[in-house]
């Protein structure tokens, strides 16, 4: 059982090399001349770091102890139905032939879960959830997620504060502001059971057309959403939240919106670098702990006309290897039209895992989604290695965030005192409507 992995004794030591005597005795220099007799050297004690082999980290022996079935699940995140984790639904039911969502969890051994309305009623509702949810995870603890970005967006809205959102943050100029709202926001979610937020939205809204993202993101001018992005990481970070910057490489010129079709945006390399690029930059180097996708074909950074999410050039070739970023990768939602215009749902999961992508966020058929990767993983197309990658990433986003030792246990009490509290109200009313 992996539900607790404890900490004592599980500091890596890195090994010194060990140096052997690297002569070959009896050996000749050259000119034939023969050698002096070589000196016997002095053995010299082992060190402790010499004698004893390395322990395993908590994430090292997490991945050690898991099988490739359950290695598969914890890159997947799916929508669950139902307000309590052990009341049947027929909606899962038919979606996911389980049907309570804890059995879900169960049956597809699942890294994380994600919250929409249709989940909340109360808050004693929502931390009954959340507690459930993660009991029904039997060896790592769930990630469980949510769209709270506030404003347009805000999937917890019936129970947390009625922050702005983004657009007027960024007109106040106030990088405070942004950090303060972020950390008012990821102490509200974590009351609720909820550790992983997918926010801040990280683009820049050139174009006033924008049907989807508009008003959700910071501004116009990439330094401005640059700062303020960086600043709300930090404050998720401070409430001890993973944060998410969304939707790489840059959603904000387009007109159309990836939910319903695909958009094709025609930025230069020279105007990703100067537009959409210094955003993403900003939350990598605040310690982004998640960037999210998006559904957007890019022709100047792949002309292969798939979307971002299933692209290796833009998601390893620029986000992991030119940005640099060492964290989780997630897929926007994969159920979205934007991702499955040319695949099906399991050739849409595989080729996103091999573009470089870790979680695998609301597949439209997950039972095919999962036996696509699981397959693909067994026949070799995603090696072993790959596959390990990524669980590695989402087991050290949950070691980071204090998730991987023992599952967190929301408190209605707590809850009761952080959703809308005085402070929180205050905040929101500085920053203003």
């Amino acid at each position: 059982m992996l539900r607790r992995i404890g900490t004592t004794g599980l500091l890596v030591v890195a090994l010194a090399a060990c140096g052997g005597g690297g002569g070959s005795a009896g050996a000749e220099p050259t000119g034939g001349k023969a050698a002096p007799p070589a000196r016997m050297a002095q053995s010299t004690p082992a060190t402790p770091a010499e004698r004893t082999p390395a322990a395993p980290s908590p994430v090292q022996r997490a991945l050690s102890g898991m099988s490739v079935e359950e290695k598969v699940g914890q890159l997947f995140m799916p929508v669950l139905y139902g307000t309590a984790a052990d009341t049947v639904s027929g909606e899962n039911q038919a979606r996911y032939a389980a049907g309570t969502p804890a059995k879900v969890v169960a049956k597809y051994h699942l890294g994380g879960v994600i919250l929409f309305p249709h989940n909340v009623k109360s808050t004693g509702q929502v931390v009954g959830l959340t507690n459930g949810l993660q009991r029904g995870s039997k060896k790592i603890p769930l990630l469980i997620g949510t769209d709270q970005e506030n404003g347009l967006v805000s999937r917890m809205s019936a129970l947390m504060t009625d922050f702005p959102g983004a657009s007027r943050i960024g007109a106040t100029k106030d990088t405070g502001l942004s950090r303060a709202v972020a950390k008012a926001t990821g102490e509200e979610l974590r009351a609720l059971g909820v550790n992983l937020d997918f926010a801040p939205v990280a683009d820049v809204n050139v174009n006033p057309r924008n049907p989807v993202i508009g008003r959700r993101a910071f501004g116009d001018d990439p330094k401005r959403v640059a700062t303020m992005v960086s600043a709300a990481v930090k404050g998720f970070a401070d409430a001890k939240i993973a944060a998410t910057a969304k939707h790489f490489p840059g959603h904000g010129d387009t007109s159309v919106d990836s939910h319903t079709g695909l958009p094709v945006i025609k930025h230069t390399k020279a105007e990703w670098e100067r537009i959409d690029a210094p955003p993403f930059k900003a939350a990598i180097a605040a310690g982004v702990d998640a960037v999210m996708s998006a559904h957007i074909v890019f022709p100047k950074l792949d002309p292969s006309g798939d979307p971002a999410t299933l692209s290796k050039r833009i998601l390893t070739g620029l986000l992991r290897e030119k940005l640099g970023f060492k964290g989780v990768i997630s897929t926007d939602a994969l159920n979205m039209a934007g991702v499955r215009k040319k695949y099906d749902d399991g050739e849409i999961a595989v080729r996103a895992v091999l573009a470089g992508a870790d979680l695998l966020l609301m597949p439209n058929d997950l039972p095919k989604a999962y036996k696509a990767v699981l397959g693909a993983v067994k026949s070799g197309r995603i090696s072993r290695e790959r596959l390990d990658q990524s669980v590695t990433r989402l087991l050290t986003l949950k070691q980071n965030r204090g998730l991987l030792a023992e599952a967190p246990v929301a408190s209605v009490e707590r809850a009761g005192d952080v959703l809308r509290s005085s402070a929180h109200r205050k905040l929101a009313a500085r920053v203003g409507g």
